[in-house]
Order: C-alpha cells, then sequence, then structure tokens
C-alpha cells in the first residue's frame, strides 16, 4: 500500500499519512458494509484517492494565494522559468500504469530502490527502507544493526528529513543507476530475512511472512538484474537458510538447534535451487559476501549428519569472509566454526580477543556489546567444557538482552539443565537500559 501511494503521493510522508487515513476509513465503513472481496485493493485505491485530493487541495492553494497578494506591476516581464511545475503533469504519470518497459516492475522494489538513494548514508538508506518499505518497527530495525532503539529512531527521523529537504524525487532510477544502489537494496532484503527468520521480540520464533517476502523480493531482483552474481549469492544463501524452517521449531514450537534437527524435514527443492545459484555467484572474481555465507551454507545443506559437516572446510570460508566482510558478528561465527576443529578452548580464547581489541585488533569491539549471541555463544563453549557457574552467567547475560519469546525458553531450559534457578520474570530490562 506504501509503496503505490508513494508513487502518487511524491512524497514518503505524505503517503503514510494516507496510508493511515485509509486503515481509519477502512474501520468505519468495513463496520457498516462488511469486508469487501478484496480488502487490499479498496486500502489502496482509498489510500491513492487521498492522496490524490490533497495533491488538488495544495493545487488550489498555490493557485489562490497569489490573488490575496497585490498583483505585480504590469509593465514587469512575467518570467516564467521561476514557475513552479504543474505538480498534475507529473502526478497523472505516476497514475498512469507501470510501464512493462520500466527498470524496476514491482512497487516495493521500484520504492527500495528509491530510498536507497545515494545522497543518504548507507545505514540511513537501509534503515529508511526497512521501516518504510517493509514494516520493521524501529526496535527490530535497532536489534539488527545493534544500536539502541533510541538511536534508530533519530536516524530515520534525519533521513526523511533529508530527503524532504534536498527534495529527492520518487522516482524510478535509470538502468544505468541501479548498480550503485544494488548494495544498500542487498542488505535491505538481508536484513528483512534475518529478521524474520529469528524475530528478536516476538513470541514465535519464525516471521514467515517477512521470510517469504524477502525471498520473493530476491526473486525479483534477480529477474532484474541477472548478471549480478552478489544477487544470486543472496537468494542461494536465503534459499538454502529457509530450507530448515520446519526442523528449526519441535511442535511445540520450541527453538530446536542445528545439531538436534531432523534433516529429513529439510526442503529439499529449495535447496537444490539454492545449490544452483552457488557456481554463479562464485564464478569470475573474487566472491562477495553473500555468496560466501550461500557456499557456507550449502555445505550445511550437503552433510547428511551433523557429525559430518565439512567444519574445516567452513572455517576456511569462514577465513576469506573475514577478509571481504570484517564484521565483528562474522567473526563470532566464525569462532563458533572453529570450536568445532580446534576446540571449545580456543574458541573462548579468540572471543576473549575479539571482545577486547576488536575485529583485527582494531580496537575494543564496542559492537558486540549488546548483542545476544555473544553471551550465548560463550555459554555454549562454557557448557561444553563443563564449567558450569561459568556458562550459568552467560546465559543469564544472554537472557537479560534477549526479547524474543522462544529463544528466551530456549535459554531457560539451558539453565535448568545445568541445575540453576531461573532468573525474575523481568531480568529482560536490562536490554532496555
Amino acid at each position: 500500500m506504501l509503496a503505490a501511494t508513494a508513487r502518487v503521493a511524491g512524497d514518503l510522508d505524505l503517503a503514510e499519512e494516507c496510508v493511515q487515513d485509509a486503515y481509519l476509513a477502512a474501520l468505519d465503513a468495513w463496520t457498516k458494509q462488511g469486508v469487501p472481496n478484496s480488502p487490499g485493493a479498496w486500502l489502496t485505491t482509498t489510500a491513492r484517492r487521498r492522496a490524490l485530493d490533497i495533491c488538488r487541495r495544495q493545487r488550489t492553494l498555490r493557485d489562490k494565494l497569489p490573488l490575496l497578494i497585490d498583483p505585480e506591476p504590469a509593465d514587469e516581464e512575467f518570467d516564467a522559468s521561476f514557475a513552479p511545475p504543474d505538480p498534475f503533469t507529473a502526478l497523472g504519470a505516476r497514475l498512469a500504469p507501470a510501464d512493462s518497459s520500466s527498470p524496476v516492475p514491482d512497487d516495493r522494489l521500484r520504492l527500495i530502490f528509491t530510498c536507497c538513494h545515494p545522497a543518504l548514508a548507507p545505514e540511513a538508506q537501509i534503515a529508511l527502507t526497512l521501516r518504510l518499505v517493509c514494516g520493521l518497527t524501529t526496535p527490530q530495525i535497532a536489534q539488527a544493526f545493534l544500536v539502541s532503539e533510541a538511536t534508530m529512531a533519530a536516524r530515520v527521523t534525519r533521513a526523511k528529513k533529508k530527503i524532504a529537504a534536498a527534495r529527492i524525487p520518487y522516482r524510478v532510477p535509470e538502468a544505468t543507476e541501479l548498480p550503485d544502489r544494488l548494495r544498500a537494496v542487498l542488505s535491505v532484503i538481508h536484513l528483512v530475512y534475518t529478521t524474520g527468520h529469528t524475530d528478536p521480540t516476538g513470541t514465535d520464533l519464525i516471521q514467515r511472512d517477512l521470510t517469504a517476502r524477502a525471498i520473493d523480493l530476491a526473486r525479483m531482483l534477480r529477474v532484474l538484474m541477472p548478471d549480478e552474481r552478489e544477487v544470486s549469492g543472496l537468494l542461494a544463501l536465503m534459499l538454502l537458510t529457509d530450507s530448515r524452517t520446519r526442523a528449526r521449531t519441535d511442535q511445540q514450537g520450541r527453538l530446536v538447534l542445528l545439531e538436534h534437527q531432523d534433516r529429513s524435514l529439510w526442503n529439499r527443492e529449495q535447496i537444490e535451487e539454492g545449490m544452483s545459484l552457488i557456481p554463479q555467484a562464485l564464478r569470475g572474481g573474487r566472491p562477495g559476501r553473500y555468496a560466501l555465507q550461500a557456499a557456507i551454507a550449502a555445505l550445511h545443506a550437503e552433510a547428511k549428519t551433523y557429525q559430518e559437516t565439512d567444519w574445516p572446510q567452513i572455517v576456511e570460508l569462514y577465513d576469506v569472509l573475514m577478509r571481504v566482510w570484517p564484521s565483528p558478528v562474522v567473526a563470532l561465527n566464525r569462532a563458533a566454526a572453529r570450536s568445532m576443529v580446534y576446540g571449545a578452548e580456543a574458541a573462548l580464547a579468540e572471543i576473549a580477543e575479539l571482545e577486547q581489541h576488536g575485529v583485527g585488533g582494531a580496537g575494543r569491539s564496542a559492537d558486540l556489546a549488546g548483542y545476544r549471541y555473544l553471551p550465548a555463544a560463550k555459554a555454549d563453549l562454557l557448557r561444553r567444557l563443563g564449567r558450569t557457574d561459568e556458562a550459568v552467567a552467560e546465559y543469564r547475560a544472554a537472557l537479560s538482552l534477549t526479547e524474543g519469546g522462544a529463544e528466551r525458553e530456549f535459554l531457560l531450559r539451558r539453565l535448568r539443565e545445568l541445575g540453576a534457578d531461573e532468573p525474575p520474570a523481568d531480568s529482560a530490562d536490562s536490554y532496555e537500559e
């Protein structure tokens, strides 16, 4: 709805307002008349008409306002170059059906490319798109970026003000402009998927609507840009990861770790499709971050059992990934993989080094300070070493950073297995602090 309305309004704030007005109108009309056969179409049409009405009123105000002002002297020549453009010229073009020759055929994908404007900082591009286009809440985006909710709210607000102040147009980027915006677009789609893959705040582990939406957007992007290797890499990564969905929870909705999953529940069609994309993603030059992550996911998919996983090869791929994308999260995942080759003690030492000096010794890694998987990873390694008291402390630290119901239940289960008392119910409050 927002994407379609923005194409009419030409303004993101106005489009948001009109979408909200459409929901209010539906609450009134549907209560009296019943829900229409196509609720989505009804809402979208209402929002677009609301945007058109506002644009028409703005034009009327602009036309009538000069009548309240004394006319200019007759001998003063009017300079047409300073006349404001007729908004209905552009509006008519936006209302017209999407041209099949348009480089971006889908409204949602078109709006993603529009939000990822190079005038905005990369972090602002991604945050704004996740908020406006993908419907993620500010807390969800903050967790994805490992920053506070207040920081993320300010970042989104600044991005919207930048668009208004710089008069960045809502338009379809030309085909030649698409590659320059591709990196941010890929990040957006990936973050949508990861948020849906493990919901950081909800009671269920997975938000299937988000994961399905991300995969659909990646498929459209691959049709749009079939020669871009990282597009194929991202789609392969999501398909291979998504193939494990049915096995990630038991019948009670509880989290099941990879080592305990029933691999017969994995979606073989998704695995085959994902595997078929990897050769293209890795071919020709240095591989990108998504292609390398897809290759790691492929090694997990190929293993018949957890014990048969090719951990040395996974570690080698993580080494390459660290050179391509030196991220503290990648470094933590690499340490977990290395524990399967070199032991838990070596992995703990590597994590301690990461905490103390950051990635590549570039200073203390503050980025992981509120990352819930850091204490969870340490707790698992300590549990494997039999250092129960230390493991309990780390599980409790992870619990204080975790809001998602399924993940909290798993951490509580681990504490019970170690014979520890459960913390108070309000222990998650420290995350807000």
